[in-house]
């Protein structure tokens, strides 16, 4: 298996770059090859602009066209590029990162917003009576699986169906469904710890253990069932998920996710 990290959490000292370091010392002893993107320690640019583009991009800047005319021409920025090329050779993406206000950390935002350009991770296939271009369970990024990799620093509860913050499924379907799933990423089910601003030296050896164990075994972990978009669980152009499909009761976000 070949491994891609996305690291993005500004202190190498902190829980999630112990996480990371476990991470490529499990995987690499277990016999499979891994590469980090450590987004922090390479400076990441983390905002789009027209020097993302060179000389493909227009006046007045049109980001999608202009990526993927940048990207069909191979004019990128080479940071660009090479995360493109080790997104190519991966099989799994694991991305490690703390849940700042709700989502990810900014530097990671851009990490996506500069190397998920038009033509590379969305903007293919054919649209017509009965599909809607190659995305959600299709697409470029297909065959590849990835794993949210989060800490929180809030208490479990919280998280829960009725707690304050709302359920960590929800606040993490914009990433796996709607990063990771449009262009064809099999989502596996997330690894969180909660409540990590109380977590202490004498926690760390259980949670090492649970990562370990989440590690090696994600060859085998089932993927998340969302729904894929051209095989008949939606309407076409509206994209509405066809009545009578949802479990009783199910709303929401939860619609998208096959029983």
């Amino acid at each position: 298996m070949k491994t891609l990290i996305v690291y993005a959490h500004p202190e190498p000292k902190s829980l999630n770059g112990s996480l990371k370091d476990l991470a490529v010392s499990t995987l690499a002893t277990a016999g499979h090859e891994v590469r980090v993107s450590d987004l922090y320690a390479m400076n990441w640019k983390a905002v789009v602009d027209a020097a993302d583009y060179g000389p493909d991009a227009s006046r007045p800047l049109k980001v999608a066209l202009d990526s993927g005319r940048a990207f069909d021409a191979g004019t990128l920025t080479p940071d660009v590029l090479a995360e493109q090329e080790k997104l190519w050779w991966a099989d799994t993406i694991i991305f490690q990162f703390p849940l700042w206000w709700y989502t990810m950390p900014a530097i990671l935002k851009g990490w996506v917003d500069r190397v998920f350009t038009f033509h590379f991770a969305y903007g293919v296939g054919e649209h017509s009576d009965t599909k809607y271009g190659e995305r959600f369970g299709e697409g470029t990024l297909a065959g590849r699986k990835a794993l949210l990799s989060v800490t929180a620093g809030g208490p479990e509860a919280h998280y829960a169906a009725r707690g304050i913050n709302g359920p960590i499924d929800d606040l993490l379907f914009p990433i796996h469904h709607g990063i990771l799933y449009y262009p064809g990423i099999e989502v596996l089910p997330p690894f969180v710890l909660y409540g990590t601003d109380q977590m202490t030296g004498e926690d760390y050896p259980n949670v090492a253990k649970a990562w370990e164990q989440r590690l090696l075994t994600l060859e085998s972990t089932e993927p998340i069932a969302f729904r894929p978009q051209n095989f008949g669980d939606y309407e076409i152009p509206s994209l509405h998920l066809k009545k009578g499909l949802e479990p009783a009761g199910r709303t929401g976000f939860g619609l998208h996710v096959r029983s």
